[in-house]
Order: structure tokens, then C-alpha cells, then sequence
């Protein structure tokens, strides 16, 4: 047994004498259980599946296109979740998984690939989320988003938000973006991750990747020393805090591109979750700095295709062109969405209007459509 192993095995014994007997913590770091988690893993790369739960009473399930398909193996009981995911993690988030009953971070298999998973508890036992992480590099024609969002990447500076719920793609169309730049400039690209999921190669750009908990403590701090370390592009893989809103908004106005994300389910609530983090009395302030920083928003979702396996995305476009800035400006949210309707020609586009694209296009059907649209009679205006 290694240093790290004996220290791990008197962690765990440490938590079993303080646990109830049904919660107490096995470690198995045998290769029977290494093989077990990289069957399922195998299982889950050659059915094409997005990610792999492991939750006690369950059978490992499958989420394939959106939806989830059990494995059909028996239901996992919290040793075997235990033997599963315990030896994926080193010292310091065993200490965090005790401390916070969550943590997150990514792994690598050979021949598989690699792997973002999130450990938690539940129901006092222990569960996992495994996402799996492609290996090449998506771009905005094999993500089917409107090739438009390339001159994006041109601009010397600004905010580019991208927004939708978990799970919709927001991670691939950053990681498109930012090939796009590696390809044609020759910048200083530092990414911000929890964890890396993407990892690109340098082409034309140098590109570093730093990551939250291995590399960093937190974004807040990380965003602000980068500030000194001469970037051209900054990719924050999420606003969480106002600190870090603020200082990405700084960077934004001061020379640099910065890309982000945030969940929210379209643009206009983009600008209004990111102004309600700040106390009212700060608002009217960072409402001029958003407008003065903000290149573009882009919200979107995945919605089921009509055979029943592929999914597109629907996007919502706003752009920030002299109207769209001086609407947020003076506060008038509720205008920006008859600016985003009507700017077409700007590259803009309202969800409904996206939503109405694909029907007409038979990629999805009109009742997914309705399912996924927020704006019902738009919809029904646009479909005609």
C-alpha cells in the first residue's frame, strides 16, 4: 500500500467511527473495481451516451440523446457506488468530499477518453454524475449553431455570454469558439474551468487551460491575477459571484475578450441575473458598465429531432449593436426583445424565430417546438 492509500484508508476509518454502520465508507483499490467502472464506461462510449448515474437502489443509467436508458444490470448497492467512485479521488477531495458532501473533477481513461464526473450524497449515500467528454473539438457547423456567431471571435474585446439550462451544450459552443480563434490569431488564450473539459492543442494561438481545484482555488481570484498575466481572450467557464461578474465585466471594457456563461433560459435574462447580483444601489452603475462591455448573448437549447434521435439546437441571438446598448443602458429590458426580433440582419434571432427555422426545415416537429418555445403566440405567428 502507498503513502497516499494508508492515508486515505485512516480518513475513511476516521469517518466510519463517527458514522451510522449503513453509512460507513469502503475503499476497494483493487483493478476488480477499476474494471467494473471502465465497463461501464465502455458501455457508455460505444452506446454513444452523454453521461453515467450511479445512484444506490439503481441500475447504473445511460442518458442517450437527452433521454435515460437503464443498463439493466442489477441495482447498485452503496458499496459498490462506493467501490466505484472512491478511488478516482486523491487526498485533498476525499477532504472536500467529507467537508462539503460534494466534489467535482475530471479523469482520463485510456482507449475511453476523458471524463467530468461530480460525487455528492444522497439519501446518506454516496452518488455520481459522469459526463463524458469528447475528444475532438467541436465546431459551429457540427454543433448545427448559425455560422454568423464566427465573427464574434474577431472582435478585440467584449462580453460574449453563452446561456441555457444544464446539459445544452454551453461548453461546446465555448470550446467551438475558441478553436475558431486558435486557428486564425495569434493571441494568448487563458481558460478558467471547473474542470477542464476541452483541452486544445496550440495552433496559431497559445492557449493555457487552468482548472478549478487543481490548478486554483476558486474563479473570483483566479480572473483577477490573470489580469496581470497578459491575456487576449479569458474564457470564465462560469459566472458564479459578483466578484467574478465584476471583474470579467472589467476585462471585457479594458482590452480583451471574455467568454462566459450563465443559466438562464434567453439573452434578456442574461443582463438581468447578472445586475441583480450587485446591491440596487450599485445597479445604475453596472447597468452602464454591461452596456459598454456586452459583445453578444446566446441562449440556447437542445430540442428533440424528428427521428427520435438526433437533437438540434434552438438559439436566441442578441447582439449588441447602439440600440440593444443604449436599451440596457436606460433599463428598458422589456424592449430588447422586439430589437432582437426584428435584427436579422445583425445576426440576431429570437428563440420562437429559431424554433420556427427548424420546424420549417423538418428537423423537429411543431409540437416540440411549442415544448420548447416560451413565447407561444410568436411561435404561432412565425410557423404561420
Amino acid at each position: 500500500m502507498g503513502e497516499y492509500d494508508s492515508e486515505l484508508s485512516k480518513i475513511v476509518a476516521e469517518l466510519n467511527r463517527a458514522a451510522p454502520s449503513q453509512q460507513r465508507v469502503a475503499v476497494m483499490r483493487s483493478p476488480a473495481s477499476t474494471a467494473s467502472l471502465d465497463q461501464l464506461l465502455g458501455l457508455a462510449v460505444s452506446r454513444g451516451a452523454s453521461d453515467v448515474l450511479l445512484v444506490v437502489g439503481a441500475s447504473p443509467v445511460l442518458r442517450v440523446q437527452g433521454s435515460l436508458t437503464s443498463t439493466a444490470r442489477a441495482p447498485l448497492e452503496a458499496e459498490e457506488v462506493r467501490n466505484l467512485v472512491l478511488p478516482l479521488l486523491d487526498e485533498p477531495q476525499v477532504d472536500e468530499l467529507q467537508k462539503r458532501k460534494s466534489v467535482d473533477l475530471s479523469f482520463m481513461r485510456e482507449g475511453l477518453g476523458r471524463f467530468r464526473v461530480n460525487i455528492h450524497y444522497q439519501r446518506g449515500t454516496l452518488a455520481a454524475s459522469i459526463r463524458l467528454l469528447p475528444s475532438r473539438i467541436p465546431s459551429l457547423e457540427s454543433l448545427h449553431l448559425p455560422p454568423t456567431l464566427a465573427k464574434l471571435t474577431d472582435s478585440r474585446q467584449g462580453l460574449v455570454l453563452v446561456t441555457g439550462p444544464t446539459g445544452c451544450g454551453k461548453s461546446s459552443t465555448l470550446a467551438a469558439l475558441i478553436d475558431i480563434i486558435n486557428g486564425k490569431h495569434q493571441k494568448h488564450v487563458v481558460t478558467i474551468e471547473d474542470p477542464v473539459e476541452y483541452q486544445h492543442s496550440n495552433r496559431k494561438a497559445i492557449i493555457e487551460q487552468i482548472e478549478v481545484g487543481r490548478d486554483t482555488p476558486d474563479f473570483a481570484g483566479t480572473l483577477r491575477s490573470l489580469m496581470r498575466q497578459s491575456p487576449d481572450v479569458i474564457l470564465v467557464g462560469e459566472m458564479r459571484d459578483p466578484e467574478t461578474m465584476a471583474t470579467a465585466l472589467t476585462a471585457a471594457e479594458t482590452g480583451h475578450l471574455v467568454l462566459s456563461t450563465l443559466h438562464t433560459n434567453d439573452a434578456i435574462q442574461a443582463t438581468a441575473r447578472i445586475l441583480d447580483a450587485f446591491p440596487a444601489g450599485n445597479q445604475g452603475q453596472m447597468r452602464q458598465q454591461l452596456s459598454l462591455a456586452l459583445l453578444a448573448v446566446i441562449a440556447q437549447q437542445l430540442v428533440p429531432g424528428l427521428d427520435g434521435v438526433s437533437r438540434w439546437p434552438a438559439t436566441e441571438i442578441m447582439i449588441a449593436t447602439d440600440s440593444v446598448r443604449a436599451l440596457v443602458r436606460k433599463g428598458d429590458d422589456h424592449q430588447l426583445r422586439s430589437q432582437i426580433s426584428v435584427g436579422r440582419s445583425d445576426g440576431m434571432m429570437t428563440m420562437e424565430q429559431s424554433l420556427a427555422d427548424l420546424v420549417r426545415t423538418n428537423k423537429i416537429s411543431r409540437d416540440a417546438a411549442y415544448a420548447h418555445g416560451f413565447r407561444t403566440d410568436d411561435l404561432a405567428r412565425y410557423l404561420g
